[in-house]
Order: structure tokens, then sequence, then C-alpha cells
């Protein structure tokens, strides 16, 4: 899909949620109740982002950010597609969270201490380890972020992304011009228009955005420095742990089942498997779902509707060319880990 095509996609969904009455999205103290009640999901998305959340030609919205919404909605419901995707911006996606406009933020949001001690928020789960980086014109030249002294950078305002661009260049005594567009559409058509010589965002959405290009890709350069850590994930309201515990376990439960070897074709295959740790994960034994206030199948749900992380990841990182890296399972060299299911 190219940017054009995704943008108009992007906007036709945007019109389509503001037909929502507003009365829909009130905040609530007990967030899986009112969800419960609601019957679907309130889920706040960038929705402009392939690989993240962006809607396809018939608008299903797709995306690492879509399918950890998509699970938690499962978890809760039952149901995949109990789970109505909200747009939002770098500019108000804390607002729409606090507000209770959404039930919760996915929108590769990095996890800081700022954001969790002054807003009220709460990360719940990481669903993606990134880091900031720049990419320029292949016909620049420029092969390191240290040549990039005194060019002019498209940034997105309110984003760590902003923050880090300017401590990096302070640190090496370089000089930068900011070209700041909060619209991420306009952002990338002024990088591609030549009003700034590099545009710098998180590391996977370069990626993403270089692949959006379609042909053109080789014309643009992603430069292999990464000059932050990034752990983009699920933010709830700080509080409502019942609620907070059945995101961040959904997390779990989708690494564990790809460390346990289950997928969504072969999770029914497990069902009389011995293996203590297994029977829990399936709801035979445990109560894990009385404790979280779920069914006792959810976590096999999740699994047979969405997928393990391992799927998430295949099915919307790996045809962009991202490797997966610090996302790999602990056992694999990467820093997913999940605790005991027990």
């Amino acid at each position: 899909m190219n940017l054009k095509t995704a943008a108009l996609a992007a906007t036709l969904f945007a019109a389509a949620w503001a037909a929502v009455p507003a009365a829909q999205a009130q905040p609530a103290s007990d967030t899986m109740g009112a969800i419960k009640q609601r019957g679907y999901l309130l889920c706040g998305v960038a929705a402009n982002t392939v690989g993240f959340s962006l809607p396809d030609s018939q608008g299903v919205m797709r995306g690492i950010d879509s399918d950890t919404c998509r699970a938690v909605a499962t978890a809760i419901l039952g149901d995949a597609n109990k789970v109505r995707f909200i747009p939002t911006t770098a500019q108000n996606r804390f607002t729409a969270l606090q507000s209770g406009e959404v039930d919760m933020l996915v929108r590769s949001t990095t996890w800081t201490l700022g954001r969790e001690a002054a807003l009220g928020l709460e990360f719940a789960s990481v669903n993606f380890y990134d880091g900031t980086g720049f990419i320029v014109k292949t016909a620049s030249g420029v092969k390191s972020v240290k040549e990039l002294d005194g060019a002019s950078v498209c940034v997105q305002p309110g984003s760590t992304t902003e923050l880090n661009l300017s401590d990096y260049f302070r640190t090496n005594n370089m000089r930068f011009t900011p070209v700041v567009i909060e619209n991420v559409e306009e952002l990338r058509s002024a990088f591609i228009a030549g009003r700034c010589d590099a545009f710098t965002t998180d590391a996977s959405s370069l990626a993403s955005f270089r692949f959006a290009q379609g042909t053109n890709a080789a014309q643009y350069t992603i430069l292999p420095e990464i000059i932050s850590k990034e752990p983009l994930g699920a933010m709830v309201r700080k509080g409502d742990w019942k609620f907070f515990d059945i995101v961040r376990w959904t997390h779990f439960a989708q690494l564990t089942a790809e460390e346990l070897g289950m997928t969504s074709k072969t999770i029914d295959s497990f069902v009389d498997n011995n293996n203590p740790e297994i029977q829990r994960f399936m709801g035979k034994t445990g109560d894990l779902g009385k404790m979280l206030g779920v069914a006792p199948d959810w976590a096999v749900q999740v699994i047979r509707q969405v997928g393990n992380y391992g799927e998430v990841w295949d099915r919307n990182i790996t045809p962009m060319g991202v490797q997966r890296g610090l996302n790999n399972l602990w056992n694999k060299g990467g820093l997913q880990y999940p605790p005991p299911m027990r």
C-alpha cells in the first residue's frame, strides 16, 4: 500500500469513527466491567503506520498494535472482532486515554518515567523494543548520523523522538534545524518533497515508511545508528489494576504460547497434553482465568483467534524486512520474557 492510499484509508477510517456517539466513550473506574457491559473494547491506535496500525483496502485495521488490541478483546470478551479502533495523534493520545475516550492505548508509545509518573497512566506491556533512527534520501550520499551536522530534520512534536533528537545533537556538538509537523502523513510528505534533509522517528516506523514506498524504496536509506531506547507498548489508566493485569498477561500468554510451540493452527492439539504448564495455560487446572476475571480458556482463545507473539510479528513486521532482534524470546537472545503462568 503506498502512502497516498494509506492516508486516504486512514482518513476514511477516522471519519467513520467520528460518527460513533460520544456517550459510548466514557471513563470508568472498572474498565473491564465497562467493556463487558458495552460489548467491545475501545482501543487507541495511530491508524497510519504500516505494520503497526493501518486500515487495509477493506477498512480492516492491520498491524502489531491492532493485534495487541484484538488479543485483549479476545481475553475479555472471547471475540477478537469485538474491538473498535480509535485513531489518535501524538498530541491527543494521552488525553484520549485519561478522559476515557479509549480503554487502552497501543500507539507506538514509548515507556518513560515521566509518562508513567506524571500522567496517571501505566504501561502494561512492551510489544516492540525499538529505538530512534534516521532516514535520508539515498542520493544525498549520507551514510551516518554524524554527517548530519547543520542539516534540517523532520520530526513530530510531542514525541520522545523530538527530545532524543535534541539530546543527541547537543551531546555531539552538532547543529540542526527542526522541521516540526504534527500530522505524520504531512511530515512524511515534507521529507519526500525535500523540505528536510533527514526524517527521524522510531526505526520501526522508518522501516514502515520505506516499505510503503514500494518500487521507490531504494531511494531512501535508513542510517545505521540507533540513538535511544524506545520500549513501545500498551498503556492503561493507573489504578485500574484488574484491567492492567489482563492487558499485561495477555501479552505474556502470547509469549508463553510461542515458547511452548503453540500456534493458532496447533493450539487445539494441546488440549490433552499432560504437561502441567500446558494444562494451566489451557484452563484445565490452576484457575488462572478466574483470578483474572475472565473465562477459563481465555489464553486458548487469544492464541486461536490472534496467534502467538511470533505469528503476530511474522504477519505484520517480517514483510517490512525488520529482524526480530531484541524482540526475540529470551531463550533466543531477545528481551521478550514471560513470567510463569501459575
